[in-house]
């Protein structure tokens, strides 16, 4: 039984609030471990101890702090197979998914190294008479991330490079069903040459969260979730003074042109709708082919794909995912299956009643799908987080187009066509975030930008890419000039350079 408390100073320090959650195995269904919920006490120890530590890594060259990720990079690659099967067991996904979720957040950090060129401001010679004008980024101090349970390698990673890289401390909420490689990182980091205090972790529930919104001390927060929890966070946190980024729930669509491959179109459904048991955020849980004909032909080709998915545990390195995260998980999603089938939609490929043999009592869901899903539908507008993909059919290219902007989810999208003119219009016409052309997944790389619209969004600035530096610190810009033998007397006029 592993017991997980917090990182705080460079250590493991035990809980000292009392309160515990159960950690599971989702492919068994055993408990893994226990991890203690923090006090807001225990939040606040935290955040001094960073804001003690903060001010002399804010002082040290950003060089400097580049060769401490360089040196996180040498050490998580030795410790990739461990956080993997650490990632597996808690969260439920393959061994082989797990590590896509570690090289995710790994290649945020590579990007972080570049933090000395990041952090360059600007500098304008003679801006006016013997006056010079220029900026520089500082760190904002002690900042914070709210992570969810789907990505406990990659979203944490993502977080805290780019703070860590600017000369903030970082204080990380993880999730609690998966704490474990979160507090493996924290240890890495320290490794590396990160300073105490740096990086801390500190698990926890809604009364951590609270905290961590309403310490004056911490200037920043980001966040991934629900749509719900991330209205909360952000309106919570921005009456409290702070900057805040949330990216919230999805509902991603792709649409299938009648003269898309259509084995490509199956292909990244299958992957992108499946993967991870479609606990993603940029999961495919929309197909929208656009016409009767590619509707049928879609349909026919998808259900014995759908119904040949390998499920197993998450160590089996043949399966094409594992089980869900908690049993709860499990139940909600069998649940919005009855309703779209009580809604009228026609579920087609039908994985409630699957079972693993030899692990009855793991969480795991089989594959659905449903075909004749309308917009007026629960399963249509509410982000399910399983491995359910509903078939919208759309009468034309405006209607399929139309079925992406209406909706109040503008995460990710796609559209599968061999029309450049079809592919065109679409990505200028979408009201969505990420768009991918042929691309059932369009994460942008680390040196772009990742975040939403609408209602998958909640901030001005997006996840890694220069938008993270620019979260990360606040801009001073200094104009100067020196004594030159000038003398214009005092002057009661706005200054300007006309």
């Amino acid at each position: 039984m592993i017991s997980y408390g917090h990182y705080i100073g460079g250590k493991q320090v035990a809980g000292t609030s009392g309160r515990f959650a159960e950690v599971f195995q989702p492919m068994d269904g055993s408990v893994r471990g226990k991890v203690a919920l923090a006090s807001k006490a225990e939040m606040s120890a935290a955040v001094a101890n960073a804001k003690a530590a903060q001010p002399a890594w804010g002082a040290t060259n950003p060089q400097r702090r580049a060769r401490v990720l360089m040196k996180f990079l040498e050490l998580a690659a030795k410790a990739n197979d461990e956080l993997a099967d650490i990632l597996a067991r808690e969260h439920g996904k393959t061994v082989a998914d797990a590590k896509g979720d570690i090289q995710r957040g790994i290649e945020v950090i590579e990007y972080c190294i570049g933090a000395p060129q990041m952090m360059k401001g600007e500098f304008t010679e003679g801006a006016g008479p013997g006056i010079d004008i220029y900026s520089m980024r500082q760190p904002l101090g002690v900042v914070a991330g709210i992570t969810p349970f789907n990505f406990p390698a990659m979203i944490p990673l993502w977080k805290a490079g780019p703070a860590i890289a600017a000369g903030n401390a970082f204080i990380l909420k993880p999730s609690e069903r998966d704490p474990g490689v979160p507090m493996r990182l924290a240890e890495l980091f320290l490794e590396a040459g990160l300073p105490p205090g740096i990086f801390n972790v500190v698990n926890g529930d809604k009364e951590a969260v609270d905290a961590i919104l309403d310490d004056p001390d911490i200037k920043a927060i980001g966040f991934v979730g629900s749509t719900p929890i991330a209205e909360y966070i952000y309106g919570r946190g921005c009456s409290n003074g702070k900057r805040v980024q949330c990216f919230g729930g999805a509902k991603n669509h792709m649409v299938i042109m009648p003269d898309a491959d259509m084995d490509q179109a199956v292909d990244a459904l299958i992957g992108a709708g499946y993967g991870s048991a479609g606990e993603r955020c940029m999961a495919i849980s929309v197909a929208v082919p656009v016409g009767e004909k590619t509707a049928n032909e879609l349909v026919k080709r998808l259900v014995p794909r759908v119904e040949s998915l390998r499920i197993g545990p998450s160590t089996d390195s043949s399966a094409d995912f594992g089980p869900v995260v908690t049993a709860a998980a499990a139940a909600k999603i069998k649940d919005y299956v009855d309703i779209g089938v009580k809604e009228g939609a026609k579920l087609v490929v039908d994985g409630r009643g699957f079972t693993m043999q030899g692990y009855e009592k793991g969480f795991y869901v089989g594959g659905c799908l449903f075909d004749h899903v309308t917009p007026d539908m629960r399963i249509y507008k509410e982000e399910i987080f399983g491995p359910v993909l509903s078939v919208v059919r759309a009468k034309d290219y405006e209607e399929g187009l139309r079925l992406c902007n209406d909706h109040e989810y503008g995460n990710g999208v796609a559209i599968f066509t061999r029309d450049g003119d079809a592919a065109r219009d679409f990505a200028a016409k979408v009201q969505v975030g990420m768009v991918g052309v042929n691309v059932p997944i369009p994460v942008p790389l680390a040196y772009y930008t990742f975040g939403g619209w609408k209602r998958s969004s909640f901030g001005d600035l997006n996840q890694h890419g220069p938008d993270a530096f620019r979260f990360y610190t606040k801009t001073k810009t200094i104009t100067s000039r020196w004594p030159s033998g000038i003398k214009d007397g005092a002057s009661f006029v706005i200054p300007t350079m006309g």
